[in-house]
């Protein structure tokens, strides 16, 4: 499976949303099928109830008709695989302050995981050490050392705490950090370096291809 990186800052979140609502205005009507949003029941409600509700964008799964909308939600659950051909997508724990998830992606030959948004989580880790064929890890530090508390309350990483985190990892992976603050990616991944440079660490930058 190849694979490209279009943004490296965090989940469906404020500037992703954005993309998802534009996504769907200006492509929506050149489909003959519906866009699949595969989301959480959570993350759909907050989608009806705050981005696509008449009041900011229209209710794309309504429009141009309920029975044949530009947008269709999809309903998932953590441990719940949603099969593509041959590949696999299963939403694994993710500990945020708001309800999310992180991706197990199977191209039947190798594996990726992606984090999400997290904080320090041992349900993650559980089930990545469990994946026979990991090939690579993308993982978030939000925030630098001096704002590590910052990252405690509102369940992101540092340097520090995703050096511990790494150390539960039992299997050999390339590691991609994401969700780095643009103004900080220098010094915290020189902090990342220090903290954590036995896992050898890399910076996940856009457009790069991954191929699993």
């Amino acid at each position: 499976m190849r694979l490209r990186v279009l943004g490296c800052s965090g989940g469906i979140g404020g500037r992703h949303l954005r993309t998802t609502s534009f996504l769907v205005d200006t492509i929506g009507g050149m489909r003959s099928k519906p866009i699949d949003v595969y989301a959480q029941r959570a993350t759909i409600e907050i989608m009806k109830n705050h981005l696509f509700n008449w009041a900011i964008w229209p209710d794309f799964s309504e429009i141009p008709t309920p029975e044949a909308p530009f947008l269709r939600y999809k309903e998932i659950e953590v441990g719940q695989a949603i099969v593509m051909g041959t590949r696999t997508i299963t939403p694994i724990p993710a500990r945020h302050t708001v309800p999310a998830v992180g991706y197990h992606l199977d191209s039947g030959t190798s594996s990726l995981v992606f984090s999400g948004d997290t904080g320090p989580n041992d349900a993650l880790w559980r089930i990545v050490n469990r994946i026979a064929n990991l090939k690579i890890l993308i993982i978030e530090t939000a925030f630098s050392n001096k704002e590590r508390h910052l990252a405690e309350i509102s369940r992101h990483l540092c340097p520090e705490t995703l050096a511990d985190e790494l150390k539960k990892l039992e299997r050999n992976a390339e590691i991609y950090i994401t969700h780095m603050k643009p103004g900080e990616i220098e010094p915290t991944m020189l902090e990342i370096e220090e903290c954590a440079g036995n896992f050898r660490p890399r910076m996940l930058q856009n457009n790069l291809v991954l191929e699993f």
